[in-house]
């Protein structure tokens, strides 16, 4: 790897973490396609610079968690998001340490991650029917979501995207859907980073990833993040949200298409 390639990467992951497009299927076909072979720790370290980006877009809304826990405050719109976003976590870290494995050995080419692209533009297409009557996030909506985002770690499903959608079909207000999925976030990627860290944190020099490397990637997925949760938060908000599947479709059928003339 080289620093152009990590910009490369990194601008990937920036763009395609927030956008509900899958960053981890692009980042595998962009792999490829520059002829490099990483390990799934790169691709987290990559999420750093979105997490940071997420903990400053959000940071009101962090901060006031931490005060409700702080103050054994569970009572309150902001109390009450801490015990949500534990039960949103639970089926996510079980989906990652049961599956995660035979995910990384299923989806690495082509085909399976069209397919996985194909299915996530179906379930953003049709978030648009959702109703948004429900004021407040429950329990059962909670673990739903952190379902979705566990099924998310499949290469071509959209974490951002199908946590949003599925929280719209179930009828939560899209501003509400909006921040939840994005506070749940944070836990996962921090357990995903350390997990993987702690399995794999030779494998980086092995490859030939240096932290000059590792740095590029991740500055540069920082900036292009906040820009592109801007986009989507305007997206969501304009009730345009559903029109991401199209894309999701055409880069499915295109892997499909370079998968049947052996490419």
């Amino acid at each position: 790897m080289n620093p152009i390639q990590a910009i490369i990467l990194g601008f990937i992951q920036g763009v395609t973490e927030w956008l509900p497009i899958s960053s981890t299927g692009h980042l595998r076909i962009a792999e490829q396609l520059l002829g490099l072979t990483l390990p799934l720790l790169f691709d987290i370290t990559l999420h750093v610079g979105t997490l940071v980006i997420v903990l400053f877009f959000f940071r009101k809304d962090v901060k006031l968690v931490l005060a409700s826990l702080l103050n054994g405050d569970f009572k309150s719109e902001n109390g009450k998001l801490l015990p949500l976003i534990i039960v949103g976590t639970v089926p996510t870290a079980i989906i990652g340490m049961v599956f995660s494995n035979t995910i990384e050995t299923y989806f690495s080419s082509y085909l399976p991650i069209a397919a996985a692209l194909i299915t996530c533009g179906l379930v953003l297409y049709f978030s648009k029917t959702g109703s948004e009557r429900k004021e407040n996030i429950t329990y059962m909506v909670a673990l739903a979501i952190g379902t979705a985002q566990g099924i998310a770690l499949i290469p071509g499903i959209s974490r951002s995207g199908l946590t949003i959608a599925i929280a719209l079909l179930l009828g939560v207000r899209r501003d509400n859907a909006f921040k939840f999925s994005f506070l749940l976030s944070v836990p996962a990627v921090i357990g995903a980073l350390g997990l993987t860290l702690y399995e794999q944190h030779e494998m980086l020099t092995l490859v030939g990833v240096s932290w000059t490397e590792i740095l590029v990637g991740v500055a540069v997925s920082l900036v292009i993040s906040y820009f592109a949760l801007k986009l989507l938060w305007k997206a969501l908000a304009g009730k345009k949200f559903y029109l991401f599947a199209f894309y999701c479709w055409l880069i499915g059928a295109v892997l499909i298409a370079l998968s049947l003339i052996g490419f």
